[in-house]
């Protein structure tokens, strides 16, 4: 794991990329600035220029906290808001390493609590998931094209995981040029309470239900 108060890597990263990873002391003085939402279960983030996770983390290590103070006595419990966490926090970054090295990061975290929580009922399939929706949530992209990095370049797309019916998840995914885009649903006149025209983003693909358990299940037929 690398030192998290390490801001460069190497200069020619700096001079190709611009990549300066922020210290861990601005990353706590930024989030006390909105830690009414980094104590939400549900509320997402994204950060676009990602890098190894530092952001990320701390996000993470501050939700999990408030999952394990309410919810730690029933393993059941924990379980499904952990998951929303974990599927609340996206990342895009253009190097194939940092995206690597951040969900590595993310998932030690996570798997630790649990692993610390529940060491002899721990659920192997329930940390697949968890590291399916890092996956899908934690992106090579270009977020200034809002495409993927690679020989081919795709739209980046992310998906949105919403818990249902207890243990069952929907997974829609959406292009995030849609999520940017303030376009009205076709067809359709929608305003808000303040008389505010109204955007509801449209998803490239919706999956049925998926129990929490499973959701690394067919991998391929996700995808």
């Amino acid at each position: 794991m690398p030192n998290k108060d390490k801001q460069v890597k190497s200069k020619k990263r700096v001079a190709d990329h611009g990549e300066v990873f922020t210290s861990e002391r601005e990353v706590n003085a930024m989030l006390d600035l909105v830690k009414q939402e980094t104590d939400r279960i549900d509320s997402r983030f994204l950060e676009p220029a990602c890098g190894t996770g530092n952001f990320l983390i701390e996000i993470l290590n501050r939700k999990l906290s408030v999952v394990k103070k309410k919810y730690q006595k029933s393993q059941l419990e924990y379980e499904r808001y952990a998951i929303i966490v974990i599927s609340s926090i996206y990342g895009v970054d253009i190097l194939q390493d940092n995206i690597d090295e951040a969900r590595k990061r993310l998932f030690e975290i996570f798997k630790n609590q649990y692993t610390d929580l529940y060491r002899s009922s721990l659920n192997d399939d329930y940390l697949k998931s968890v590291h399916f929706i890092l996956t899908r949530n934690i992106i090579c992209g270009d977020a200034l094209t809002l495409k993927t990095v690679g020989l081919i370049e795709e739209p980046i797309v992310f998906s949105e995981w919403s818990l249902i019916l207890k243990n069952k998840m929907q997974r829609r995914d959406f292009k995030m040029t849609t999520l940017l885009e303030n376009q009205p649903v076709d067809g359709l006149n929608l305003f808000s309470d303040l008389g505010e025209e109204a955007f509801i983003p449209i998803p490239v693909r919706t999956f049925p239900l998926q129990n929490i358990y499973k959701l690394a299940q067919d991998v391929q037929t996700q995808l």
